[in-house]
């Protein structure tokens, strides 16, 4: 095992002996750049798979090799850092581990268990992969046809387009909006996703290409063995994963959906990059409006990794790298003193977190 790999092997298990006492979603970066692994507990009462305590869904793998758009000669890229695993296999490799071990924390704590270490090296542990553009850094063609083709695959239009041309997928969803005329997520959990999970999609309306959306993951974790008889369920959370980053205003239904979602985090990245005059990341000044609106527990950067890069349009890519202090530093100088009744504060509560390639998150 190389050591990227192995860095993820033990920070993933590392990550499941602590997540073991508390049952909460954990995120993990799967490269530097927007590759990610979300984990979700299922709810004590829910019907789950033999040998299984987490839903895993995957967002935009592209783990090796160059990824090119329009041809080579106008654009590729190579990732900069090894990402860390090299294949789907390898990371379903570990899942399986994960769940062992989940297992075996079951029976020491003496929780109820389902078919003790029930393992089958040909059982995918991968339960969906999200795609959130048709680009090949977010729908990588070579790494997704490393999935066994009964992995579900929830898409935007242009990408499940294209993902349904390959012929591999047996079901290749795409993703329902979740707009203000119909803001109730559970509308969002279509097949096959558990009735405690929907998965959708915000967009800017005035992007045609929907480059500027937001995938929402929305989950209920409560359950009827974990409230009491007087308890009434709290407002299901959500992760809010939009890589190029979403305008603000068109988060604004959210703190007023029915039934209520809270935000657990936001995915959202902060270097500004633009072609010519054409904005592609939105960048840290736009997060910090998203994060006003969506008020998340946690803001994690993404797509932020700077890759190796060549073709014609590479001297045209205009990046300013910030970072939160830095951009929250700028607001200060344009609006003035920071007070409590200030928008500035808002940002105050935040956990900001990056996380490097391998490394994971307990979203508690």
């Amino acid at each position: 095992m190389d050591a990227p790999s192995l860095q993820l092997h033990e920070t993933l298990i590392g990550s499941v002996q602590r997540a073991l006492l508390s049952h909460r979603p954990i995120l993990t970066h799967l490269n530097a750049d927007t590759s990610w692994l979300l984990q979700l507990p299922y709810p004590s009462d829910a019907e789950r798979p033999p040998g299984r305590s987490r839903w895993n869904i995957v967002f935009d793998p592209w783990l090796t090799g160059g990824q090119s758009d329009v041809a080579y000669w106008f654009s590729q890229q190579w990732h900069a850092v090894a990402s860390s695993v090299q294949t789907m296999a390898e990371l379903n490799d570990l899942l399986r581990e994960i769940e062992r071990m989940a297992q075996l924390g079951a029976l020491i704590s003496g929780e109820r268990t389902q078919d003790c270490f029930d393992q089958d090296s040909k059982r995918s542990y991968i339960d969906a992969v999200v795609i959130s553009h048709e680009f090949t850094d977010h729908c990588n063609k070579n790494t997704l046809l490393e999935l066994e083709s009964d992995t579900a695959v929830f898409a935007t239009k242009p990408a499940a387009d294209l993902i349904r041309s390959w012929d591999h997928f047996r079901l290749v969803q795409e993703t329902p909006p979740f707009s203000a005329t119909d803001s109730d997520w559970r509308n969002t959990s279509i097949n096959p996703l558990p009735k405690w999970l929907g998965i959708s999609r915000m967009v800017t309306q005035s992007d045609a290409l929907y480059y500027h959306s937001a995938i929402l993951v929305t989950f209920d974790l409560q359950s009827i063995d974990v409230m009491g008889p007087s308890e009434v369920s709290t407002a299901a959370e959500a992760i809010i994963y939009t890589p190029h980053g979403i305008h603000a205003k068109d988060l604004s239904h959210l703190p007023s959906a029915t039934p209520a979602i809270k935000t657990l985090a936001l995915l959202h990245g902060l270097h500004d990059i633009k072609i010519s005059v054409k904005q592609l990341n939105l960048g840290a000044h736009n997060g910090l409006q998203a994060q006003r609106m969506c008020q998340a527990k946690y803001w994690v950067s993404t797509h932020d990794e700077i890759k190796k890069g060549s073709g014609l349009i590479t001297p045209f890519l205009y990046r300013t790298v910030l970072t939160l202090q830095e951009a929250i530093e700028e607001e200060r100088r344009a609006k003035g003193r920071i007070s409590d009744e200030s928008e500035l504060s808002d940002v105050r509560e935040v956990a900001f977190v990056e996380l490097s390639n391998g490394e994971s998150l307990l979203l508690v």
